[in-house]
């Protein structure tokens, strides 16, 4: 098997369970050194362990190199330290991975504001962090003349893009991260970095607990025999490819990976336009306008 990811260095946060796991798995696999950043806690957020050693242990098992880091990747000192013990472990750092995502659902009017910052916090400030640091990195190695080429990998969700009941912290934060990774593609090609997220499917621990009666499991080997389409693992081999060097013309896109299937997103576009020919909108007559040249349906009281 050819390997597209030889020497490089790679971070991947979420990296014990499920999709996160499968990502560091697959990584390793085509010869990444890995990061493997988990903090250990439940889907909720809560706790903290040493779950990542596991991931780390299968790697080592295959002959692949990994370390664990328990850091909590939405606290800013943790965040910028994770950063650098890899970059003092392994020179440098080549690839983000920002996986990492905790669930607490709630209709609106249930959901407290401590849920919905909890889970901005994990997504969306965690994301920014890490690519923060890691663009100091890869812009100081730019500036000092080094060839580099970068990669960050964003995780995005079919809520995120489409929204989902009852989880509007969940959705919030993954329509969020799509927010960064155009603005920071933009940002950091001109220092070789390209910024891609992925919208992964699978049976997870995060999605078992909206799915009654459905059980996660775990990848759990650097190479399968078998598909599942419910694999976390399902969107790995992408998230593989777009850190490789083959992947350089590839930034600021949206790619879904659900059960055999890739999907390239398309973002907001000018669905339909009126002009009110210079002239200031009058309210009162919005309605007709609006119904039949912007919505295209049959106004109240149309004939």
């Amino acid at each position: 098997m050819a390997r597209l990811l030889e020497d490089k260095v790679a971070v991947v946060t979420g990296a014990a369970h499920g999709i996160g796991r499968g990502h560091a798995l697959e990584l390793a696999r085509h010869g990444a050194k890995v990061v493997v950043n988990d903090l250990g806690t439940s889907v909720r957020g809560e706790g903290a362990g040493r779950d990542a050693d596991e991931v780390v242990e299968l790697i080592s098992k295959s002959e692949g190199v990994a370390i664990a880091d328990y850091s909590d990747i939405a606290d800013e000192e943790q965040a910028r330290e994770l950063i650098e013990r890899a970059v003092e472990r392994f020179g440098r750092v080549d690839v983000v991975v920002n996986n990492a995502g905790i669930a607490r659902d709630k209709v609106v009017w249930n959901m407290s504001a401590a849920d919905f910052d909890a889970v901005m916090r994990v997504h969306v400030r965690g994301s920014w962090l890490l690519t923060h640091f890691a663009a100091q990195h890869w812009r100081t190695r730019s500036q000092a003349g080094e060839s580099v080429t970068g990669r960050i990998i964003n995780t995005t969700s079919g809520a995120g893009l489409n929204g989902n009941f009852g989880q509007s912290n969940y959705a919030t934060a993954k329509a969020a991260i799509v927010g960064l990774t155009l603005t920071t593609s933009l940002e950091l090609y001109r220092y070789g970095v390209t910024v891609n997220a992925i919208g992964p499917g699978g049976m997870t621990r995060l999605t078992a607990t909206m799915a009654a009666g459905q059980q996660s499991f775990e990848p759990d080997e650097l190479s399968a025999d078998e598909f599942h389409p419910m694999d976390p693992a399902g969107s790995s081999p992408v998230v593989a490819w777009l850190a490789s060097d083959e992947a350089q013309h590839v930034t600021g896109q949206v790619i879904r990976v659900i059960h055999d299937k890739i999907y390239l997103m398309g973002g907001w576009y000018e669905k339909a336009t009126v002009s009110s020919d210079g002239a200031r909108w009058d309210a009162a007559t919005l309605g007709r306008i609006m119904a039949t040249d912007i919505f295209h349906t049959r106004a109240p009281g149309l004939r």
